[in-house]
């Protein structure tokens, strides 16, 4: 199954990812939770301001192409959404862990995918990550291909095929760093910050269906 998706819709697909696997107990994802998904500052590149009726546009397009669908629970009221990637390509967590990170931070050299997808499902190692990223690209077709090293890093980069063929223009990064490589104790930093906001986020949606109760 050939994907080709835009911007909106990378950005849509991997926040479903996200969530699925870091806060099962709130998903599938309203459209204001999605929305908000999708506006994360934190582990997103680049960071982006969509409106809500974007983010269901995005759903819409993807709904057609067999890559979402609407979800709604017994009781709600509210009409949520889910992702169906991982029906459609029989892919495991770990694989989908590593493409929803490449969706949503773009290209990545390995040790980066293996530190960032680990939250969403064990990467135990980076001969893990390797293998998984082995596999994807050994999907028919490749769900990502492996990027030529750039002048100056050490590692090759991977990217997502599912906006189409990634120019090396296209996989730049805009702001190259050589001289002060991300610690340890940074990432771990990033991390609680996230933890922290997906918590929020968490405690949100269960005030609003608590006060649906009385509504």
């Amino acid at each position: 199954m050939e994907i080709l998706l835009n911007k909106i819709e990378v950005r849509v697909l991997g926040a479903f990812i996200e969530k699925e696997l870091t806060t099962p107990d709130y998903y599938p994802l309203s459209p204001n939770a999605l929305t908000n998904a999708c506006n994360q500052k934190s582990n997103r590149d680049p960071v982006l301001q969509l409106t809500e009726t974007e983010t269901l546009d995005a759903v819409e397009t993807l709904r057609k192409k067999g890559l979402a669908m609407q979800s709604q629970g017994t009781g709600s009221r509210v009409v949520k959404y889910r992702h169906s990637l991982r029906e459609r390509l029989y892919l495991e967590e770990q694989e989908l862990a590593i493409l929803a990170e490449l969706l949503l931070r773009g290209p990545q050299t390995p040790g980066e995918i293996r530190s960032r997808a680990d939250r969403m499902a064990p990467l135990s190692s980076l001969d893990d990550a390797d293998a998984v990223l082995q596999e994807l690209i050994d999907k028919e077709p490749p769900l990502i291909c492996k990027l030529a090293r750039q002048p100056g890093r050490k590692e090759h980069r991977y990217a997502h095929l599912l906006a189409g063929t990634v120019s090396e223009e296209d996989s730049s990064p805009e702001l190259p760093v050589a001289s002060a490589p991300v610690g340890k104790s940074f990432a771990e930093m990033e991390e609680e910050l996230t933890q922290l906001r997906d918590e929020v986020t968490e405690l949100k949606t269960e005030f609003q269906r608590f006060k649906q109760q009385f509504e």
